[in-house]
């Protein structure tokens, strides 16, 4: 069986996808999505490009509990948010590709 085209319209279909692809990431970037952490008390939100752009503490948390847990669940609290921005933009590529997972092109 022959494919239609050859391989070099298979390189540019290819390439056609990893443009929109850039496209999308670039138009998702600043999206944001916020995760808590120690009961809500430690928030983080980051953007979709992975670039953390808030941290709440709770004051009197911090007043209670000290710096140490507090530091603790904003680790927390930004690794559940960078997780979650991280899923996100794979769904929104989802998207973009039809559903199809494409080594290389999503990453």
């Amino acid at each position: 069986m022959q494919f239609r085209g050859g391989m070099n319209e298979l390189m540019r279909q290819a390439a056609r996808m990893q443009r929109k692809i850039d496209q999308a990431k670039d138009e998702l970037k600043d999206k944001e999505v916020t995760c808590g952490a120690v009961g809500e008390k430690v928030k983080a939100t980051v953007t979709y490009g992975r670039k953390v752009a808030r941290i709440e503490v709770d004051p009197e948390f911090l007043q209670n509990e000290g710096l140490e847990l507090a530091l603790d669940g904003v680790a927390a609290a930004i690794n559940a948010a960078m997780d979650e921005a991280d899923k996100a933009m794979q769904a929104e590529l989802e998207k973009v590709t039809g559903g199809v997972k494409i080594p290389g092109l999503t990453g």
